[in-house]
């Protein structure tokens, strides 16, 4: 998993070139720019952002010189993602169908069967999702320097197809594969291609689609499903990302730790924070007398840790800032 800019060796690179081309893509087509215009069948219902609130969050970013945002899936709901919580849009509340847990794919190769073929059906449709104007404004932010890092919860890479830089993947990327026995890393469309490989005739199509790009499959659909190992020692592959039941690595935290400890405030953009992994960073913020804004819609688990509470899109006030 990657803390700076994508630094993994040799392959991953290759990643990051993919994200700079979509940005250098989106940078230069008036179309493509258009067809970023947000999809609204994930974001939760909510009331339309007042002058008041734009002008309070003004008036917090004018007050920053080394701000920290950390990003959770309602970033990304309005480029089409689902996420988790939403009330009455979010994959609990639509749909039975659950996230694997880490040690059912570690014990189980059915789950592993499973969830590689569910993902292999997703892949085309989540690799093919482009940033909004929530993920560009934040991009253009760091590139005015008024933004000192950005840390997300999400494994979409909206954010380097934005083309934001100074980015830490929290919970790592599903642009990513890694063997677990010998620890190579590799990019996700190279996967793709093994699998296809693997099952030249199996074929499935499924219309849902959960925030890591997993989507539903039947037991008979994911029946004859071949699942290739890894290609330099016969290892078990995975998403590099963080599974429900796992950690994150301690380095990575570590490291973000001591970007909260530098910055001078914190803005927190689509995320409940009902997961320890990031709702330790704004109560660390907290305990450092950092200034904390949210915007979210719906309620958080760090509504009493900040000083600026917005309910909103972020895609209707982010973009109205002026840095």
């Amino acid at each position: 998993m990657s803390v700076l800019n994508f630094t993994l060796p040799n392959s991953s690179s290759k990643i990051l070139k993919c994200c700079q081309l979509c940005h250098r893509q989106i940078s230069n087509s008036p179309k493509m720019a258009a067809k970023i215009a947000a999809s609204t069948k994930f974001v939760p219902n909510s009331q339309p952002v007042s002058e008041q609130e734009i002008y309070f969050l003004q008036q917090f970013i004018d007050r920053s010189k080394r701000l920290l945002v950390l990003t959770g899936a309602g970033i990304s709901t309005e480029s089409g993602i689902p996420d988790y919580r939403s009330e009455g849009v979010g994959l609990y509340a639509t749909s039975t169908n659950r996230p694997v847990q880490y040690v059912d794919f570690l014990k189980d190769a059915k789950i592993r069967q499973r969830y590689w073929a569910r993902n292999f059906v997703g892949w085309p449709r989540f690799s093919s999702f482009l940033p909004n104007e929530s993920h560009l404004t934040l991009s253009s932010w760091e590139r005015k320097r008024k933004l000192s890092w950005l840390v997300t919860q999400n494994v979409d890479a909206l954010h380097y197809k934005a083309g934001s830089m100074q980015v830490t993947e929290l919970h790592g990327s599903a642009h990513r594969v890694e063997c677990l026995s010998c620890r190579k890393v590799f990019p996700r469309h190279e996967m793709q291609e093994m699998i296809k490989d693997r099952n030249p005739k199996w074929h499935a199509e499924s219309f849902e689609m959960a925030p890591d790009g997993d989507v539903a499959l039947t037991a008979e659909q994911v029946q004859g499903f071949q699942v290739p190992a890894c290609d330099s020692c016969g290892g078990v592959l995975k998403p590099e990302i963080i599974f429900f039941g796992d950690n994150v690595a301690r380095d990575i935290v570590n490291f973000v730790f001591r970007k909260v400890s530098e910055c001078d405030a914190v803005l927190v953009i689509g995320s409940s924070l009902e997961v320890y992994s990031g709702y330790r960073f704004i109560n660390k913020a907290h305990n450092l007398c950092k200034p904390v804004a949210i915007v979210n819609i719906g309620k958080t688990r760090a509504d009493n840790l900040a000083q600026l509470k917005i309910s909103a899109k972020s895609g209707d006030i982010l973009p109205k800032i002026q840095v």
